[in-house]
């Protein structure tokens, strides 16, 4: 059983550069939630993920960027980021709201993408990345 959270190793070359990114997706589980704050500290950057057809997907938003807020003492990088946009269609989060909802709460960079296609993900950690490396 896995206990909330998958981690992965990511390598991306950026400007020239190598860069070696460990990737822990908590996934949001409510059942998990209490992981959470022991898992993010020392992280240097953060990844806040949506699902488009979901509005109900940003419930939880608030508390997961208090979560942070109060773990991590320093501006932490952090990306909100709407996910399957190849199921446009069915999209229930507004491209306009979400935004809204990434500077209201102090996002660096805002981006819809689809896992399934591939669609604009590598723009999420090439972004992260230049903000981590910035910071």
């Amino acid at each position: 059983m896995t206990l909330g959270v998958d981690f992965l190793l990511k390598a991306i070359k950026l400007e020239g550069e190598m860069v070696k990114l460990q990737i822990w997706d908590f996934a949001g589980e409510e059942r998990f939630r209490f992981l959470f704050p022991s898992y993010i500290r020392g992280a240097n950057g953060a990844i806040f993920m949506y699902d488009i057809t979901n509005y109900g997907s940003l419930a939880h938003v608030d508390n997961w960027f208090e979560v942070v807020e109060k773990e991590i003492k320093s501006k932490l990088p952090l990306i909100f980021v709407g996910g399957k946009t190849d199921l446009i269609h069915l999209k229930e989060v507004s491209t306009k709201k979400a935004m809204e909802i990434a500077k209201s709460k102090g996002a660096d960079g805002f981006i819809e993408c689809s896992s399934k296609n591939g669609e604009n993900v590598h723009k999420i950690f090439d972004l992260l990345t230049k903000l981590i490396m910035k910071n």
